[in-house]
């Protein structure tokens, strides 16, 4: 899988890629933002949202967006120890700026502690413990607890909610997005997104995907994830086949040095899709009419 076919980017025009990572970043990445729009722009994709686990990236978005404006970049905040954790006011003034993601923990998450990164590590692992070494260890960020989600993290869906953001749910673990998925549907979160659910810090079965699509979350299904061994595409293509293409989304991860183009991302995964019998529909579906709702964007 080196080049994406011309059928492959056909099927994708007009999509978004909501979950990438490029420069500027705190480690080195393939690509800067602006000269990703202007590739997103030559290949007429729609747009992409940039995400940070340390900072938002509203403001950047938005410079983005006027120097390419033939592309939509949006804005994203992670709720790690690098921004508070569950930061309502971070939230809120992210909204404010324009962001339109919202990541529940990632690098931070407690499901990372015990996460099986060994045989290869995300590019951020090495960054991390960096910082724990360093003296910057805090633990956490405790989304839950026997009560269930704690104040800050409700506090966090009500912004959510009253700004009309998406909410990502980040590297929690099955209990915690569960309870994330629930509290945020209930609070009057229009667009819930489990975060790569086959992500080796969450690696929730096929079963458990296909619950939290019945709640009415979207199943994000990323291009890293099974490019860099971190499950099968097997798996990964028999999990997004019994979550339906109705209720997923693709996105690619991508950004890293090592790995492919960003902007060759959603066509690489179309043409996995169509070699194992998904539909031209169903691929169009994924990659560009749902992407194009969360991104807020006309169909």
């Amino acid at each position: 899988m080196t080049q994406p076919s011309d059928r492959a980017r056909e099927l994708v025009r007009g999509g978004f890629d909501l979950h990438v990572h490029v420069a500027p970043d705190v480690m080195e990445r393939r690509i800067d933002d602006v000269s990703l729009a202007r590739r997103f722009a030559e290949l007429d994709l729609g747009g992409f949202a940039l995400k940070s686990h340390y900072t938002s990236t509203a403001e950047r978005a938005a410079v983005v967006s006027k120097v390419v404006p033939e592309v939509r970049v949006l804005g994203a905040i992670a709720l790690n120890h690098a921004i508070g954790g569950l930061n309502g006011i971070a939230v809120e003034i992210a909204a404010r700026e324009g962001a339109r993601i919202v990541w529940f923990p990632t690098v931070d998450a407690a499901s990372e502690a015990h996460a099986g990164h060994a045989a290869n590590p995300p590019a951020w692992f090495a960054l991390q413990r960096e910082l724990h070494e360093r003296g910057f260890d805090r633990g956490p960020v405790q989304v839950a607890d026997g009560d269930g989600l704690v104040p800050d993290a409700r506090a966090v869906l009500a912004r959510i909610a009253e700004h009309g953001l998406v909410l990502a749910t980040g590297h929690l673990d099955h209990d915690e997005t569960t309870a994330v998925v629930d509290a945020a549907l209930d609070a009057g979160v229009a667009h819930v997104v489990v975060t790569h659910p086959d992500f080796p810090a969450q690696d929730f079965s096929v079963e458990q995907q296909v619950a939290f699509a019945d709640r009415g979350a979207l199943i994000e299904r990323c291009f890293t994830t099974a490019h860099t061994g971190k499950v099968s595409w097997e798996s990964w293509l028999a999990c997004t086949r019994a979550v339906g293409a109705e209720r997923g989304v693709l996105s690619t991860d991508l950004g890293q040095t090592a790995n492919p183009p960003v902007e060759d991302g959603l066509a690489l995964m179309a043409d996995r899709l169509l070699e194992d019998g998904f539909t031209e529909e169903e691929v169009h579906t994924m990659a560009v009419t749902n992407t194009r709702r969360l991104a807020g964007a006309a169909a």
